[in-house]
């Protein structure tokens, strides 16, 4: 088994990170993004769960995630996986989507899963240009490259798709609350006296409309507010206070869990250097 790497690198350039997992056989629990994921297995296999579908990804599938999209995955037969990814805020995602398609309106994959798809030639193009910090017209190519023929051919919803269902306005509005006051101490108590739900019902229902309980979209939102604070430069420590943890330990264990680096790991992409790896 080769021995375990974690190393992100941060564009200035495109604004995007290029992600790679290497000998991990770490399970990610259930989580989401803040952003788009676009991925592929170098090698090992994967068992991944994502929008009520399973899938066995392994070597030469692409991963393809959109904001918010609740998934999990494991090692298949503990093999060690081999991961690059590259990930897009919504923001830079919106502008070249507007440049390739005309559309105003965020894009969203239709599907999660490419298997043996041609694109993951694009896609280590792009991550290959990134990490060694490549001239920009060299990087920009890459990364038109790789997502023309993604918009155009894996976000316009099939024709006479059914629209998506109606979703439930209290639950949208526990979503709103936690995303406000993370930091606080939010109780089941609490989420349930802002709702006309009992607390078996609100629970199903969150889980149903959302993809995760309520105590997983609220790590996910503190985490998600934590790598901002660690991309300033906030130490861990202050990080995890004011982003609601109850000690840096219990900060460390969840980053990592969900986000595959240590809060010290993610800074280190901030610090200056183009690219920073800790074993």
């Amino acid at each position: 088994m080769p021995d375990e790497s974690r190393t992100v690198c941060y564009d200035q350039v495109l604004g995007i990170e290029a992600y790679h997992l290497q000998g991990v056989v770490q399970k990610f629990p259930n989580h989401f993004h803040e952003y788009y994921v676009i991925g592929f297995i170098e090698s090992g296999g994967r068992h991944l769960w994502c929008g009520g579908q399973e899938y066995d990804a392994s070597a030469g599938d692409l991963v393809l995630f959109n904001p918010h999209d609740c998934h999990c995955c494991a090692p298949v037969s503990g093999e060690p996986l081999d991961y690059r990814a590259v990930n897009l805020p919504p923001d830079v995602m919106c502008r070249a989507a507007k440049e390739i398609t005309g559309r105003e309106q965020p894009p969203r994959f239709t599907r999660n899963l490419l298997p043996q798809s041609e694109l993951t030639h694009a896609l280590r193009t792009l991550y290959d240009a990134l990490v060694r910090d490549a001239p920009a017209l060299e990087k920009q190519e890459a990364f038109y490259y790789l997502l023309e023929p993604l918009l155009s051919g894996y976000t316009l919803p099939p024709a006479g798709e059914d629209p998506p269902p109606a979703q439930n306005g209290q639950i949208q509005a526990l979503c709103a609350y936690m995303e406000q006051h993370y930091a606080d101490s939010i109780t089941l108590d609490s989420l349930v006296s802002m709702t006309d739900f009992g607390k078996s019902y609100l629970l199903r229902l969150f889980a149903r409309q959302v993809g995760v309980s309520p105590y997983r979209y609220l790590q996910n939102i503190r985490l998600s507010r934590a790598k901002a604070l660690l991309e300033q430069g906030v130490p861990p420590a202050d990080a995890a206070c004011l982003t609601g943890y109850a000690d840096q330990s219990h900060f460390t264990h969840y980053f990592k869990e969900f986000i595959g680096l240590t809060p010290g790991q993610y800074q280190k992409i901030f610090t200056g250097n183009d690219m920073q790896k800790e074993r």
